[in-house]
């Protein structure tokens, strides 16, 4: 049990690494498009446009799998979006209704699964007779 501790504790400091280099990166070619439009002559030209939107597009590109992980996570508020926690009290107010509680999903980690795992799973229970 403790080799998985220490391949998940591996693996999450890979995940920081990735994504600190991901946010550096970003961070470069943003500077690197400011730095085009603050010293360029005319900045107006088709050569000034494009360099500009390259080193945009490549900032985006890089910054992109840090904030799709922050969202994994649930550590990035997206404004105009339902929270799971309102999400799980409804839940909560249907099984007080009456309705047996089921006992969540977990892995042999005891994590909780995915929902995609869960819909699998539901699946795979429904087909067998």
């Amino acid at each position: 049990m403790s080799e998985a501790k220490a391949g998940a504790m591996e693996m999450k400091g890979e995940v920081r690494l990735l994504n600190l280099i991901c946010i550096l990166a970003a961070i470069v070619f943003i500077a690197l498009a400011v730095l085009n439009a603050l010293y360029s002559g005319d900045f107006l030209t088709t050569d000034n446009l494009f360099i500009t939107m390259v080193c945009l597009l490549m900032a985006l590109m890089f910054a992109a799998n840090p904030l799709l992980y922050l969202k994994s996570e649930g550590k990035l508020p997206i404004p105009f979006m339902k929270r799971p926690a309102l999400a799980g009290g409804a839940q909560s107010t249907i099984a007080r209704a009456g309705s047996p509680a089921t006992p969540p999903l977990l892995d042999a980690r005891g994590r909780a699964v995915p929902p995609d795992v869960k819909s699998m799973v539901a699946n795979m229970k429904t087909k067998q007779p």
